[in-house]
């Protein structure tokens, strides 16, 4: 028989600042009470759409990742206080991948996590057509189970 609460000792939690991602990071933090299980928050940096070319494009490089980096920081600090405030222990970590969900999947296996936890959709217009794009790669590739909190 399985026990849920020995399954799941440690669980992923990718974040972008959407409402659906604050959603699914909630949805694991009650999860995780229940379980007894720690959590590692981590948002992916898209390297790749910063396509510049010619003289500007290292400046424009280093201003592109130090605007994501902020936004990393702003999307973690958004549930931060909401996992200590539950008194889980957590991580957090900010990655960069040339596709978001090979970073999901990447951060799962090195942090050692037996469980993502998401929301259906990311940030873009078309990611919220369907499923997601990202969310449909993890589940595809994803070396753990993965828990997809659905939004309104």
């Amino acid at each position: 028989s399985y026990r849920v609460d020995t399954m799941f000792k440690h669980i992923l939690v990718p974040v972008d600042g959407s409402a659906i991602a604050t959603q699914a990071a909630r949805s694991a933090i009650r999860f995780a009470q229940a379980v007894k299980a720690r959590l590692t928050v981590i948002h992916v940096i898209h390297v790749y759409p910063y396509a510049g070319f010619g003289e500007g494009f290292a400046e424009g490089l280093s201003q592109y990742l130090a605007a994501a980096n902020a936004a990393a920081a702003a999307a973690i600090a958004g549930v931060r206080a909401e996992i200590e405030a539950a008194n889980l222990p957590f991580e957090s970590r900010i990655a960069e991948s040339n596709t978001v969900w090979r970073g999901i999947v990447e951060a799962a296996e090195s942090a050692g996590a037996d469980l993502i936890v998401m929301g259906t959709h990311g940030r873009g217009k078309i990611d919220r057509a369907l499923l997601g794009s990202v969310t449909q790669r993890v589940l595809a590739h994803s070396p753990v189970p993965v828990m997809v909190v659905h939004g309104d």
